[in-house]
């Protein structure tokens, strides 16, 4: 059954004039996304800072979609002058940017890495590290955007993607600063969606819906879901989704919440993402709320 807009399944959905960029495209969700994306016909920009697994997977993908459609950017997502710099090779190369999807960021598992992280609880952790992870995922998601929007306010169309994390995630034991930085994106989608009203600019937060099967999940995670007897969600959750939230059947869907796991291909999309809708974490309030 086809829907209002008479698409009937994600794979009906086409990006052949658009362009993303996707941050952490080097390896696990970020590298799903990039591929679900170029495969759905966009120009797709991979932006990692390991700038040995970028190019392992740049040439990958520019075997399936082509070597015209790809281009790999090394970037440090922390450095403002990287993130100009990735947006102006962005335009340079492909005359727009069109899609950010903000996915780069560091974990726990970091923090599991330091010789000076005694445990995974807070005050045993590295602090140095800490740090890392907080500037990384919350400055780095906001200097990503910061240097794209301007660009898509003029073209008077963009999408900006943030992947974040669940609600368990955020309050689970051993998850923080990680937690705590996500909460912080959750805020920053409210709060950029509503600057960016009437702009043609829309701004949503996407995650898997569980751990997913990628090295960004640390040890402690892995054994605590072994033991729970809960299987790891794979990268592919997300391109359907992502897909969707990159193209125009998206327009006016602003401030939201999805859940990848939660997202049926057997249902047309519009249904779909009905129901891989979800709350945000923190509820938006009035204008004048405090």
């Amino acid at each position: 059954m086809a829907g209002p807009d008479g698409i009937r399944s994600i794979r009906d959905i086409r990006l052949d004039q658009r362009v993303a960029t996707v941050t952490g495209a080097a390896r696990g969700l970020g590298r799903a996304m990039a591929e679900g994306l170029a495969r759905a016909g966009a120009s797709v920009v991979l932006a990692d800072v390991d700038g040995a697994a970028l190019a392992q997977a740049t040439a990958r993908l520019e075997g399936d979609a082509g070597r015209g459609r790809v281009r790999g950017i090394a970037c440090d997502i922390t450095s403002k002058a990287d993130c100009e710099r990735l947006v102006a090779q962005t335009l340079g190369a492909f005359g727009a940017l069109d899609v950010l999807v903000n996915n780069a960021g560091k974990g726990p598992i970091d923090l599991e890495r330091s010789p000076q992280t005694r445990s995974l609880k807070f005050w045993e952790a590295d602090p140095e590290v800490w740090r890392e992870i907080i500037v990384t995922n919350v400055n780095g998601t906001f200097l990503m955007a910061r240097s794209a929007v301007p660009h898509m306010v003029a073209a008077g169309w963009g999408r900006i993607i943030n992947i974040t994390t669940s609600l368990a995630t955020m309050q689970r034991r051993s998850n923080s600063p990680y937690g705590v930085s996500k909460v912080a994106i959750e805020a920053a989608t409210l709060i950029w969606a509503k600057d960016l009203e009437g702009t043609g600019v829309t701004v949503n937060s996407l995650i898997p819906g569980g751990a997913a099967d990628t090295d960004f999940v640390h040890m402690a995670a892995r054994k605590e879901l072994a033991a729970m007897g809960r299987e790891l969600l794979p990268p592919s959750v997300m391109v359907a989704p992502i897909v969707w939230l990159a193209s125009t059947y998206s327009d006016g869907v602003s401030g939201a919440r999805f859940v990848g796991k939660l997202w049926d291909e057997a249902l047309p999309p519009h249904v779909a993402a009905a129901k891989a809708r979800e709350l945000p974490v923190l509820r938006a309030p009035p204008p004048d709320g405090r």
